[in-house]
């Protein structure tokens, strides 16, 4: 079972199809109904060597910034307490202005400022500690567009830091030399493969980006929407056209990744090997909750008797009757980790993320 499940994992690397498994399992497939459908998500501008960059913010380890974000989004971020427990090394900052010249930013000042992009894939992760910038009383404040024109500024004793406890998801879509694949089949339907991509439109005019968004079970076998941001390690990201951020994969020994089940095999179905979908532990609202996923995959030992699975429950209730094999997925011996926001495809984007008037940041 074990040499099966890495051919598995090497033809869902490598895109290729599994006919032999396909004939198994004919006549038995579910379709979820919406299994992929369009969702629009503000963007946002930041900066980087004083070049834009923009983003998505969809999950907030702090209250405060996830009702903040939302009201001036107009779009839900979600409210992910575990991110607290991840990996300093799996994190990298962004810089907040609390004061300052008026702008685009969170608190309603200049644009945020990153240290990198998946350009620099070694040191990128979309998972940033929220770093503090304020300028000194008495100090002539001006747009700083780079982290080293902040450190400067810093060194030179015109700014202060402060070094929060808040981590947000904040995933790039394009910067500077590049960006999120945009998919070429942009027709999407119950039976739409992962594909080349998972974004549909970039549009800076209106901030928005367009991207897929899966459906799958969460707790309780409830329906889930997800959307793929990035994973790790490459050939899994390049597979799925989603950004190749390393770090994250460190992310796999804290509580900051939660499980989510993948098929190998079985039913045939929307998943992402091409069998039903796949079952998370959590979903928005529980304590739980993470948009980061270490992926297992679920192996019926005899696939013409797969049964549809609904819950983790459901996964194990097999598994002690010896029916399936749940083992965490190592492609290319690797650890998978996926950044794959849970989110509500339906909802629409109802106010301009461009702020005119300052927010409050006494409570910051």
């Amino acid at each position: 079972m074990k040499t099966l499940n890495r051919i598995l994992l090497l033809a869902l690397v490598l895109g290729f199809a599994v006919p032999a498994l396909a004939a198994e399992t004919a006549g038995q497939t579910l379709r979820l109904s919406r299994a992929n459908v369009p969702v629009d998500i503000p963007l946002h501008q930041g900066f980087f060597d004083a070049k834009p960059v923009y983003y998505i913010i969809t999950d907030s380890s702090d209250e405060k910034y996830a009702a903040l974000i939302t009201k001036q989004q107009g779009w839900r971020v979600e409210l992910a307490r575990v991110l607290s427990h991840i990996r300093k090394e799996s994190l990298v900052p962004v810089y907040l202005f609390m004061n300052g010249s008026k702008g685009g930013g969170i608190h309603g000042f200049q644009d945020e400022v990153f240290p990198n992009t998946p350009a620099q894939a070694d040191r990128y992760s979309a998972v940033r500690s929220v770093v503090h910038v304020t300028w000194k009383e008495g100090s002539q404040s001006q747009v700083l567009c780079s982290e080293a024109a902040i450190l400067s500024a810093k060194a030179e004793g015109r700014v202060e830091f402060e070094e929060t406890h808040a981590i947000l998801n904040m995933p790039q879509i394009r910067w500077p030399g590049g960006e999120m694949p945009i998919r070429k089949g942009k027709t999407l339907s119950d039976e739409s493969p992962y594909g080349d991509g998972q974004v549909l439109d970039i549009d800076t005019k209106n901030m928005k980006v367009t991207f897929v968004a899966h459906r799958g079970w969460g707790p309780e076998g409830k329906t889930i929407y997800y959307i793929v941001t990035d994973a790790a390690p490459s050939e899994p990201a390049k597979m799925m056209g989603v950004v190749f951020a390393p770090t994250v994969a460190k992310t796999i020994e804290s509580a900051a990744a939660q499980d989510l089940f993948q098929f190998a095999n079985g039913i045939k179905g929307s998943g992402p090997m091409g069998f039903q979908a796949g079952i998370a532990i959590a979903a928005p609202g529980d304590s739980t909750y993470s948009p980061l996923w270490k992926i297992s995959m679920v192996e019926w030992r005899d696939p013409s008797k797969a049964t549809l699975l609904e819950t983790r429950s459901d996964i194990a209730d097999m598994q002690s009757r010896k029916a399936v094999t749940v083992n965490a997925a190592r492609p290319m011996d690797s650890d998978h980790v996926v950044n794959c926001p849970f989110i509500n495809p339906f909802q629409t984007i109802s106010v301009s993320k461009k702020l005119t008037t300052s927010a409050q940041a006494a409570d910051f």
